[in-house]
This record gives structure tokens, sequence and C-alpha cells, in this order.
């Protein structure tokens, strides 16, 4: 039996006990309670037989008045009875309930019908059962079951109405103490509404971290709150304080680290604006304060306020949205003491340096530069209000509220300065900042009929040149002109309009993801561990959220492929890996179902018919086009049921966070990402400082960028391709680790704080398989030890020569020693599986064995 079905069970017993209450006729007053045996009554009351008890005695039977009220006098065996004459009531004691005659006839064709509601005292409320109703709205209400009849079950809501349903449409409450537990496992009753009022009572009273087992479910609760602090800190760290909390996910992956000598991974998701940067922000500063002052913690710290302002950008759905995947690897020594870090990130958005959506912005960094820049770094930079930048000002969004450009400029530059980034590097970076916005002042005029183009001499380019350190003639070329090789030939085209907009923006698209790499480099440099140091590692992973916009393209379908692939991850260790172990080590278990997302990411990634195949085979063809494209698609892929092609270019898939439509446009351009190679020589050539430029150098030879390319190359080279190489190492590095998770919630679209959608929330909850997490981690087994390794560890404590007996004889015996009980634990082949409840079953016995005996310096811990 499943646990929903066992929940179901339940209910429809209660249901069926009221329902045969429900089907006594109406008048029948209430059956009297059962006469007690002469084995029940009390001593006082059991009287004996007459002396002249004879059998077969007549009965009689007399009258009498006691006041004003008539009796009965009953002679029986046992003396007479007063049996009281009662005047018959003229209504039954019941209270009369509308009749619900329409309903008699009725086919029972669909789920709901409303009937009325409640006016005033028209409908008394009985006091029943409380449930779960599921409106025609698919919203859960809370109600009291007022009748049965049959399937149909008529509830009264808690907002006055009443409501006809099926009984399978209802849901069991828990009680109202349960309302605000920091544990979903600790609900009587598990399901959706349930789940969904604890996190909501819990949100209200800016609880905002709710335990789901071993997982941890944040709501960002866009304000500050009273959560965090050193005062708070040191309480976790001590294990004064246990309630969820970041802090605690932390320190359990910290103490796993030490005790294990594992290295460990946290993993942030969650939809776009659920909170998840903030959340890696917090973590990594518990992490710092574990593992002690090491001079460098204050440096990792502030790489997240750099990495945000050349990372981040506002769009529609979320003020601070990080645009790039973020690998952060925390590095301890042996002693625990942190001693270093390393960032890896991918596929940075870099198209939104040339366009977005309206209302959205480019990223931080172009905005606090173009704001808080002193004087002298705006003249030598010739840089102008934000407002005077065509890549800046295209999308009609220059600030953010309540946010300060100027001042985050200034606080910019202190934490480049704690990083160790040099005064030299600083500059060099603003340098490319605002080489990139003069590039996007760049204009065409078209000099024939055929729509060639020339580069229009203005401020742009002349500054635009000056700036990236190359001649105003050599830009003017590069950006009109195409120059091919046919044999020993060299052969110069003119660029069309378009053709000369596209080499513009790649060329400032291109400059800016250098800038970007190469600030990693150096912060990388700036962090890194000495090379006699052995490291064990907490990698927190930030990665952008699931997006589902109202136009998704290239860039949508590449951050819900990768949240499709670590939502496979989550899945493979919180349900596929754990249930397997309980399978193989031979445990009584019953398997808990989860929404698997397997034939998503076949439609992803299976060769040679999946979407990201398919899509490089189309970009290798010149000829190829968007349409050709969704035309493939819908040729090879209508099959698989997570697709569904659309018209007008586009096509739908079905993702475990719902189905986003995603327009084609632009879809092989991006690709490509070709690099032209004259203008990736300019790039290579410019008089720019060493470093940088040598940087530049250095990645156009690397990546071969300078040659041509063959449609193989293209296939190895495509946009796709090396995120889903990026990918793939990513999991092969989490794979290593052992994980904890962090499931971000966002509480509604208007990002304001208060405010609780249900619907949004549930949907997020449903996605996140948190009931399914629950489930499981109730019905669970969360610890486990080797049979030889738990003897080792805690034989001592009964056994003087713990070498000379069985390990497992010996577990079992440190188990029935200390009173375990037997449904805390499960004994397998190679382990002991133990519950949530066996925290700490033995800990308080041995920690007074070491009180008494301080030659053991280990300490029991099983989170």
């Amino acid at each position: 039996m499943t646990p929903a079905s066992a929940v179901r069970s339940s209910l429809e017993e209660m249901l069926d006990s009221l329902r045969r209450r429900d089907e006594r006729p109406k008048d029948e007053p209430p059956a009297l309670p059962p006469r007690p045996t002469s084995r029940g009554r009390l001593p006082s009351q059991r009287r004996s037989l007459p002396v002249d008890f004879k059998v077969g005695a007549k009965e009689g039977e007399g009258r009498a008045v006691d006041g004003d009220e008539e009796v009965v006098l009953t002679s029986r065996f046992f003396g007479n009875k007063r049996i009281a004459r009662m005047p018959q009531p003229e209504d039954s004691p019941y209270v009369k309930m509308p009749k619900l005659e329409k309903y008699k006839d009725e086919p029972l064709d669909e789920k709901f019908r409303w009937v009325g509601a409640a006016a005033g005292g028209s409908v008394p409320k009985k006091k029943k059962l409380r449930v779960w109703c599921r409106l025609p709205n698919t919203d859960w209400e809370l109600g009291n079951i007022h009748s049965i009849k049959g399937e149909d079950t008529v509830v009264l809501l808690s907002n006055g109405n009443v409501l006809r349903v099926s009984t399978k449409n209802l849901l069991p409450v828990n009680p109202d103490i349960l309302d605000d537990v920091d544990d979903l496992i600790k609900l009587s009753y598990l399901n959706e509404p349930s789940v969904l009022r604890t996190v909501k009572c819990r949100y209200s009273r800016d609880m905002v971290y709710t335990k789901a087992g071993n997982v941890l479910v944040a709501i960002n609760p866009f304000k500050e709150v009273p959560l965090y602090g050193s005062d708070l800190a040191a309480a976790y760290r001590e294990k004064k304080d246990n309630r969820p909390h970041v802090y605690a996910i932390a320190d359990s992956a910290y103490n796993a680290m030490m005790r294990d000598g594992a290295n460990q991974s946290i993993i942030i998701s969650g939809e776009s604006g659920a909170g998840k940067t903030e959340t890696a922000k917090i973590t990594m500063q518990y992490l710092v304060t574990l593992g002690g002052r090491s001079g460098i913690e204050n440096k990792v710290i502030q790489t997240n306020f750099i990495l945000e302002a050349f990372g981040n950008a506002k769009t529609s759905r979320n003020d601070n949205s990080s645009r790039f995947g973020k690998l952060t690897e925390m590095q301890f020594n042996d002693g625990g003491k942190f001693c270093g870090a390393r960032i890896q990130t991918f596929l940075l958005e870099k198209t939104r340096v040339v366009q977005r959506e309206t209302g959205e912005r480019s990223y931080h960094v172009f905005y606090q530069l173009c704001a808080g820049a002193s004087h002298i770094l705006k003249e030598k930079l010739n840089l102008k209000a934000a407002d005077e930048y065509e890549y800046l000002k295209q999308s009609d969004c220059l600030r953010i509220s309540c946010v300060d450009d100027a001042q985050r400029f200034h606080m910019l530059m202190e934490a480049l300065n704690i990083a160790h980034i040099s005064k030299e590097d600083q500059e060099n970076a603003f340098t490319m900042l605002a080489a990139v916005l003069w590039l996007g002042n760049i204009e065409f005029q078209v000099i024939d009929a055929e729509n060639h183009v020339e580069v229009v001499s203005s401020e742009g380019v002349t500054s635009a040149a000056k700036l990236m350190g190359c001649e105003v003639s050599e830009l003017m070329l590069a950006l009109s002109t195409r120059k091919f090789h046919a044999g020993k030939d060299s052969i110069i085209e003119k660029l069309t309009l378009s053709q000369a907009i596209d080499t513009r923006n790649a060329l400032a698209m291109s400059v800016y993801v250098f800038l970007f790499d190469w600030l990693i480099q150096k912060i990388n440099k700036s962090l890194e561990v000495g090379e006699r140091q052995t490291c064990r590692s907490i990698t927190i992973l930030d990665i952008y959220g699931f997006e589902s916009f109202h136009r998704n393209g290239f860039e949508q379908i590449c951050i819900n492929y990768a949240n499709e692939r670590l939502q496979q991850h989550f899945n493979r260790h919180m349900f596929k890996l754990e249930q397997e172990e309980y399978v193989q080590d031979g445990i009584d278990w019953t398997t808990v179902e989860f929404i698997d997302n397997s034939e998503c990411l076949d439609l992803f990634e299976k060769r040679p018919l999946g979407l990201l195949s398919l899509l490089d085979e189309e970009s290798s063809f010149p000829e190829a086009t968007d349409l050709t494209f969704i035309n493939k698609l819908k040729q090879h892929l209508d099959g698989n049921p997570c697709f569904k092609g659309e018209g007008r270019g586009a096509f739908r898939v079905r993702h475990y966070a719902g189905e986003v439509l995603y327009d084609t446009s632009g879809f092989l351009e991006k690709n490509r990402d070709l690099l032209h190679s004259d203008y990736v020589k300019l790039l290579a050539h410019c008089q720019l400082s060493g470093l940088f430029a040598s940087y530049i150098l250095d990645r156009s030879q690397d990546t071969n960028l300078i040659r041509q390319f063959t449609s193989a190359d293209l296939l190895d080279r495509s946009v796709g391709s090396k995120f889903k190489g990026q990918l793939f190492k990513l999991m092969q590095c989490l794979e290593s680790t052992t994980p904890h998770f962090i499931r971000c919630i966002k509480p509604n679209n208007n990002q304001l704080p208060g405010m609780f959608e249900n619907e949004h929330v549930l949907q997020q909850l449903r996605c996140c398989g948190v009931l399914e997490i629950v489930k499981i981690s109730k019905a669970g087994y969360p610890f486990r030890i080797a049979h030889q390794r738990f003897a080792e560890r805690y034989g001592f404590l009964i056994f003087e020569n713990v070498a000379s007996e069985d390990p497992l004889s010996i577990a079992v015996a440190v188990l029935q020693k200390f009173n375990v009980l037997p449904e805390m634990y499960q004994v397998g082949y190679t382990q002991l599986f133990f519950s949530h409840s066996t925290d700490f079953c033995i800990g308080e016995h041995q920690k007074s064995h070491y009180t008494r005996d301080s030659s053991h310096s280990e300490i029991l811990s099983w989170s």
C-alpha cells in the first residue's frame, strides 16, 4: 500500500462512519448507551438475588407520582424500577438541515456542484470531520463535512459556502497544533494542502526555512529578516540551535566532511527570483566562520559582490538575476581550517550585452560605472550618462528601485581592492567596459543598391578604437568587410547592413566574455591554495533558475536544460539511489513513486536525433535557417511525449517544472557563435595592457578561432555542444561529493514581502518533489553505517576487546543495551539503517561515558 492510499483509506473509514450516522431516519432519537453489566457496575450498585427468588415469578407494574412527573413502577426480578414517562417531542432532537432533494436523481457527470451559500443561520454548522476540499478552480479550501450521500459529500466551507463534492476530492486535515511544525515529516497527514498550509503559516511569521526531511525549503521573504548574524551563527556552530536554517545545512556539510573525509556539495535550486544567490552568499559566510580566520575569508566574501556586478542583471522577474552558472569550491585543510577557494563559471548570457526585453537591464556594472566613476576616470574613458548609450537605453530601463548605482560602484571598487585586483587591472576592466558601450554607438550607412554599408565616422567609432587600442581605420574595416581565402588568393567582401550590425554586436559580446573570463582567472589566482596544502572541499552550486518568459529563446532552452540535468541529479540521490540501497541491502521497504524526467533529458541528449544533436547538425549547413530547423525538429521529435511542434517557428517542451513555448528565431546563429578571423586578429593585436591582450591572444589560439571552420569544427565548437560538455563535467564533479539540497521558493511574482500566492508556491513545491521527499524521509532511514564501522565506533561501550567479536553481534548488542527501539532501525546485509528519530539515542550514554573516560576522543554524530 502506498502512503497516498493509506491516507485515503483512513479518510474513507472516517467518512463511512459518518455516512452510517447520517443514513438513520431523521426523527429517530439518539441511541441510548448500552446498559452496563454487573461486571461493569460499581460495587455499591450491585444487587443480590432476593431470598425468595422463584423462577417464573410474574412481573407487576404500578404507577406513582413523583412531583409533577408520572412514573411507572415495574416489578422485575431485581426489584422495582422507576421508568419516567417523558412527553414525546414534537420534533426530532436533531437539528433539521435543508433537504437536498434536487440531488436525488442528478447524474454525477460533473466533479463539483455548488448547492448554495449559508445565509446567516439558515444552514447551521454541525461540528463534524474537518477536511481539505478541492474547489472547481483546483484550489484547496478548509471545510467541515455536512452530510454524505453515497459517493458524494456535502461540505460546509470555512467561507460559509456549501459544496457537493466527490469523496476522492477530499483530504484529511492535520490538527492546528501542527500548523507551523519546522519539519514536514512531523505532519500526521502528508498531502499538498497541508504542506502548503504549514509553509504559509511559517512564512507569515518570518520563519522562512522549513525542513522536508533532509532537504531545506527556503522561501524568499523579499525583506530583511532577523535570522542572521554572528550570534546566531555561533548558536548553530555550538549546537545550541537546531531549527531549520541555511546555517544548519552548511554546518551539517562541514561536520560530514570532517567526520567522513569526503568532499561535500550544497546544491541550491529554484526558479529565477527565488533567492538562490543570497542563499549561496549566506552559506559561504557561515562556512568561512566555521573554518576560522585564515586571512582570505574576506576576499572570498567580496568576490560575490564582484561577480554580481559583472554577471547579474535586472530581468522581468528578478531585480538581481544571475545570468551565469557558478560553482564555488570552498577548500579546507586536514584540520578543518578554511584555506582557499576556486570559482568555475559557465554559460554567461552574453546576448544581454547587446539586446534584451523591454523593462530589463544589461549587466549591473555598466550602470554602476556610468553613475559612480570619478571625474578623472570619466574623462579618461570619455564616459557619458547611461542614457546616451544605445546598448543601455534600448530597453527603457536604466534604474532599479531602491538601488543607488553610484554607491554600488564605490562598493565594487572596494571589493576589487580586497580581492587584490590591482589598480592597473581595475582600470583595464573599466576601459573594456567603456569600449563595449561605445561599440554600441557605432552607426552604418548604406552605400549601394545591394545594401552594402560602411561605418559612419563618429564619436562612437573613434572612442571605441581609442579604448581598444587600435587604429580607427582597422576597426571600421573589420566591421564593414569580411576577408576570405580562395586558394592563395584573398577575397574581401562588403557586408550588408544586417551583417554589419551582427558583426559589431558579436565583437562587443566577445570583448565582454573575454573580460568576464579574465576577471574570474584573476579572482581564482587571488584565492588559490598553497601547493603544499592538501584539501577537502565543500562545493556550492548557484545556477540560474528555471525560466519561462513571454518569449523564450536559445538562452532559456540552455538554462532549462541545465535545470533538467540538476533535477535528475536530485532525483537520483533523493529517490533512486536511496531506494535502491534499501533493496540491495535487504531491508523491508515499500517503494515511493516520484516524477522522473528521463524522457525530457532524452529529448535533449539522445543521439543522433536529440534536440541538441539536430541543432548542431542544422548549424553546420550554411544555407540552413530557423525554419528548416523547426521542420527538422517536428520531423524527428514528434514521437517524444515531452515535445510538441507549434506554428510560426515555435515548439513546446514539457519540462519537470511545466511547459515552455520556445521561439526558434536566432537559434542557429547563437549556436554557431563564430568569431570571424578578422576581428579575432584585431582583438589579439590591440594595444591593450599586456596582461589583457595576452589573455585574449591565448584564448584565441587555444580555441583555434583564427582558422577557418569546417562542418566538423562547428559540431565540436557549437555553444550547445560546449554547454553540454560543461554540464557533463559539472555533474561529474557533483557525483564525486555527498550532496545537500536547498530548494528556494518564490512566494509571488511581484517580488513583494508578505504576499503568498498559494498556487504559485504549490506549483514550485510540486516541481521540487517536496511531498515525495517528505514521504520517503518519513518512512526512510537517512542515517546508515557499516556493521564494522559501527562496531569500531561504539563497541567499546559494552565490550573490552572489540576486535575479538563479530561486528554485527556487537552492533546489535549495543542497540539492545541502550534500548534503541526496533522500529527506529533496520539491519541490512552490510549496514545498519537508522530513522530520523534515532538522532541521539546512544549519544547521551556515550557522552556520559566520555565524561568518565577521557581516553576516547570521538563523539557520536549522526548528522
